[in-house]
């Protein structure tokens, strides 16, 4: 009796993990969180929006990214996090608000979307040179330049106005994880490496996990580099955030000391998700960085 009860349960205990791990490489085909350039160039055709879809090369890397619009106001670059791409940020390349004040740029960072799926680079200064090209090569862009950073895309646009600042007047972080060990760590973030489990791992998701494993180590690295940024600054973040703690806030002030300029937003009722619940805010709080950076253009 005992036998067979233990047999029942080798085969139940097998069935859920093959179970399990046929339902990871099946959604492997839908948990990309990634447009293709047919349906992207759809979805703003669909809007009345022409987009640009672009590829480039830079270390080593084939990048994509997307510009739309053609305001000579103002430039605007947005700077996805983790795990995400180029996609997240299509509402607001849409936006009639925004496209009536700037031409509008989004990048695949490295390790997404179509910029080396599942072939991460953690190294942070490795992609804000990466990505400094839309700005710096690759088009004429217009002053002022506005970066926009979300999560974990926040310290990439904050290491590329430290290391370009020319490239940069003005820098938006949103849900910011900035300070070292300021943001939630999961105890199967390390598992997740183990060549027992990581092939079975949807590869957006494998991106996310490197990143994460040295994201400490990264911003430890940018420690001493915070005094560089040298432009105005709005952070914004929900007060409920669960993600990245909200003492990062306090890690802005404490830090970017030489910035003409710092304000900070903490959203009532919001978690992280804040680019999404948050739209008209945020676009409201771009459009207030382009007027900052346009008055002291004329001082």
């Amino acid at each position: 009796m005992i036998a067979r009860m233990v047999r029942i349960f080798i085969r139940f205990v097998l069935g859920v993990v093959i179970f399990l791990v046929v339902s990871l490489l099946v959604g492997d085909r839908f948990v990309q969180f990634r447009m293709d350039d047919k349906d992207l160039i759809e979805w703003f055709k669909a809007r009345h929006v022409e987009p640009h879809i672009g590829y480039y090369e830079a270390r080593g890397r084939k990048v994509r990214y997307i510009g739309v619009g053609d305001n000579p106001e103002a430039t605007i670059l947005f700077i996805h996090g983790a795990p995400s791409s180029m996609s997240y940020w299509k509402a607001y390349l849409a936006d009639s608000v925004l496209l009536s004040r700037a031409t509008m740029y989004a990048v695949d960072r490295p390790g997404y979307g179509y910029s080396g799926l599942a072939d991460p680079l953690p190294d942070i200064s490795a992609q804000a040179a990466i990505i400094s090209k839309i700005l710096d090569s690759l088009h004429r862009v217009n002053r002022p330049i506005i970066v926009v950073g979300v999560s974990y895309g926040s310290p990439i646009a904050a290491r590329l106005t430290m290391d370009y600042p020319e490239l940069v007047d003005g820098l938006i972080l949103m849900a910011p994880p900035l300070g070292p060990g300021r943001e939630e760590y999961f105890w199967f973030t390390r598992p997740i490496e183990s060549p027992l489990v990581h092939w079975i791992v949807p590869r957006m998701l494998q991106t996310a996990n490197r990143e994460k494993i040295y994201h400490r180590g990264e911003l430890t690295k940018m420690l001493p580099l915070w005094g560089r940024i040298h432009v105005p600054v709005m952070y914004l973040q929900g007060q409920e955030d669960r993600l990245v703690d909200t003492s990062n806030a306090t890690f802005a002030r404490e830090h970017l000391t030489n910035v003409p300029y710092l304000n900070i937003q903490m959203i009532p009722g919001r978690g992280h998700l804040i680019a999404f619940d948050e739209k008209d805010r945020i676009v409201q709080t771009i459009v207030n960085m382009i007027d900052t950076c346009q008055r002291r253009d004329l001082q």
